[in-house]
């Protein structure tokens, strides 16, 4: 009776070394596996206008989509529909554990600078406004500033317009238009260059812009544009974002020459005669990239500067109607302004443009 209750107990014993034995190694398999590092995460505040105004916010969320298929970060986009928006979706930026929040646009600049304080070690970056403490609101150091010379842009698509409107006059006169939306300091740059390469052009071509207060509505920038038209334009130019589709949609209504801003418009169609562009999304790429790698060394409280001599900025496709001599003129300027022969494009336009 011992024996037969002894064998038992040992066959027992044996199963329970034997489970422990294969735990244990189980466990130490387990302990060589890595967990896969968390992806870098950027998170995208954009403007008033949705992602759909094939512009300025558009191409933010470009950049930041190139970024996710390229870099493998984890990207995110909070939409604000109104200013009241920015604080509230800064601040949920920086607390969803993002290494990099963008604001995009010059009105969200006080925004950017009071959640950066409250987020010291969060990095933060804001196109078209300064990311030098001093020059943001008193903002910490911790934000980086993506500006654009947009002025060089405009250069360039007011000198073909002006050459345009030379060779071919609208109804007898030599005039361009340009509707701004907010007059702030991207758009003045864009319509101070306008003026300034049409003047380049030939001193006989008058430029008469206006300003629409307006980045959302289209009526109203085409009712702008129209005037204009009605007035003697023969080339309209919108620097006003989703609004200024109204701009290009007057041009076509009219039978006379637009030009698009930002994102190359030309897919619009022929009356698109170029396009003012400003790689946003190749400049929020290349914050993205730097901040992927350098971490918490990626540097702020400075300006990084995107400009025709380092593709920042220039002008897109260029209209079939537009004479080859044309075209090689502009990119003759291009050139010139790429290498730095033309110098000193005025960043604001005239008092009194004409």
């Amino acid at each position: 009776m011992k024996v037969r209750t002894f064998m038992p107990l040992v066959a027992a014993a044996l199963i329970a070394v034997l489970v422990l034995a294969v735990g244990a190694g189980t466990g130490a398999a387990q302990s060589d596996v890595q967990a896969a590092p968390a992806k870098y995460k950027v998170t995208l505040v954009t403007d008033i206008g949705g992602l759909d105004d094939r512009s300025f916010n558009f191409l933010a969320n470009k950049g930041l989509q190139d970024a996710k298929k390229k870099l493998g970060i984890d990207g995110s986009v909070f939409i604000s529909k109104s200013d009241r928006d920015y604080i509230p979706n800064l601040t949920r930026a920086a607390r969803n554990g993002s290494g990099l929040v963008i604001g995009v646009g010059f009105l969200m600049a006080d925004a950017v600078a009071r959640v950066a304080k409250r987020f010291p070690k969060t990095k933060f970056a804001i196109v078209d406004n300064s990311g030098v403490s001093k020059e943001l609101k008193g903002a910490p150091t911790n934000v980086r500033g993506l500006l654009f010379k947009e002025q060089e842009a405009g250069y360039l698509v007011g000198y073909l317009a002006g050459r345009q409107i030379l060779s071919k006059p609208y109804n007898g006169q030599t005039k361009l238009g340009a509707v701004g939306g907010l007059k702030i300091p991207p758009v003045d740059r864009f319509i101070a260059g306008y003026y300034a390469g049409a003047k380049k052009a030939g001193a006989r071509v008058e430029v008469t812009p206006s300003y629409s207060q307006d980045f959302v509505d289209q009526a109203t920038c085409k009712e702008q544009a129209l005037n204009q038209i009605a007035n003697g334009a023969g080339v309209v130019f919108q620097v006003a974002g989703q609004c200024g589709l109204g701009v290009l949609s007057a041009a076509k209504e009219k039978g006379v020459f637009g030009i698009g801003v930002d994102a190359d418009q030309g897919y619009l169609g022929a009356h698109v005669m170029t396009s003012a562009t400003k790689k946003v999304d190749v400049a929020v790429y290349k914050t993205i990239e730097a901040a992927k790698k350098s971490g918490a060394k990626f540097r702020t409280n400075f300006n990084a500067i995107f400009t025709v001599a380092n593709g920042g900025v220039g002008y897109g496709k260029i209209s079939g109607r537009i004479a080859p001599a044309l075209k090689t003129a502009v990119e003759n300027i291009r050139k010139q302004i790429a290498a730095g022969k033309i110098k000193g494009i005025p960043q604001a336009p005239p008092a009194t443009t004409g």
